[in-house]
C-alpha cells in the first residue's frame, strides 16, 4: 500500500519569508533613521595643510615680525638718561618710560595675534592641526624678530660711548629694551586665542551621518 499524496500546508499570506541578509525597508509605519554610509573627508589632504601651515608661518615670521618691530620702535616712550662724566643715571628716577617700552610691546603684539587669527581664520575656515601650530610658531617667531629688529633700529646698545659723545649732562636716549621676556608669548597666545573663538563661533560644522524620517503612515 502506498500512502495518500499530500502537499505541504501553504503558507500564510501575511507571513511572507524572510531574508536576514535583505536591507532594512524604507518606509513603513513608525520611524526610524538611515545611515548613509561613511562621507568621504572635504578638507584638503594632509600635503596641502603643512603647505599652507608653512606659508603662514613664513609670513608671520618675516612680514609679521617687520612691522611689529617698526611699531615697537616709532611708538614706544624713549628712556632718557644723562651722564655726570663718571657714570650714567636715569635722568627721571621716578619715570614710568621703562614700563611703558614693555607695555608697548605687549600690547602691539596681542593685536597683532588677533589680526593674524582673523585672517588665517577668513582664509582657511575649516583650520586644522598644521594650521593651529603655525599660528604659535609663526607668532612667537614673529614676536622675536620684531623684538631684535626694534632694538637694532633704536639708539645704540654701547651707553657708555654714546654718553661720551652726548657729552657730561647732556640728555640721551637709553637703548630700547624688552625687560619682560615674556611679552614675546603676548603674539602666540593672542593668536590662538582669538582663533579658537572665531571657529568656535562661526567655523563650519561636520555634516550630519544619520538623519531622521517618518515613515508612511
Amino acid at each position: 500500500m502506498t500512502a495518500p499524496f499530500s502537499s505541504p500546508p501553504p503558507q500564510p499570506h501575511h507571513q511572507p519569508p524572510t531574508d536576514p541578509w535583505a536591507p532594512p525597508p524604507t518606509g513603513g509605519h513608525g520611524e526610524g533613521h538611515v545611515w548613509h554610509g561613511p562621507e568621504e573627508p572635504s578638507g584638503p589632504g594632509l600635503g596641502r595643510e603643512l603647505l599652507e601651515a608653512a606659508v603662514v608661518t613664513a609670513v608671520m615670521t618675516l612680514v609679521g615680525g617687520v612691522l611689529l618691530g617698526v611699531l615697537w620702535w616709532w611708538l614706544a616712550p624713549h628712556v632718557p638718561l644723562v651722564s655726570d662724566g663718571s657714570a650714567v643715571y636715569f635722568k627721571d628716577t621716578e619715570g614710568e618710560q621703562a614700563v611703558g617700552v614693555d607695555g608697548t610691546f605687549t600690547l602691539l603684539a596681542l593685536g597683532m595675534g588677533a589680526v593674524s587669527a582673523l585672517l588665517v581664520f577668513l582664509l582657511r575656515r575649516r583650520g586644522g592641526v598644521p594650521l593651529v601650530a603655525a599660528l604659535a610658531v609663526g607668532g612667537l617667531l614673529g614676536a622675536v624678530v620684531a623684538w631684535r629688529l626694534g632694538v637694532w633700529l633704536g639708539p645704540g646698545t654701547d651707553v657708555v660711548a654714546r654718553a661720551k659723545e652726548a657729552g657730561r649732562g647732556v640728555t640721551f636716549s637709553a637703548p630700547l629694551k624688552l625687560a619682560a621676556k615674556g611679552a614675546l608669548l603676548a603674539w602666540p597666545l593672542a593668536g590662538l586665542l582669538v582663533h579658537l573663538a572665531l571657529t568656535g563661533l562661526f567655523g563650519p560644522r561636520d555634516p550630519e551621518r544619520f538623519e531622521e524620517y517618518e515613515g508612511a503612515k
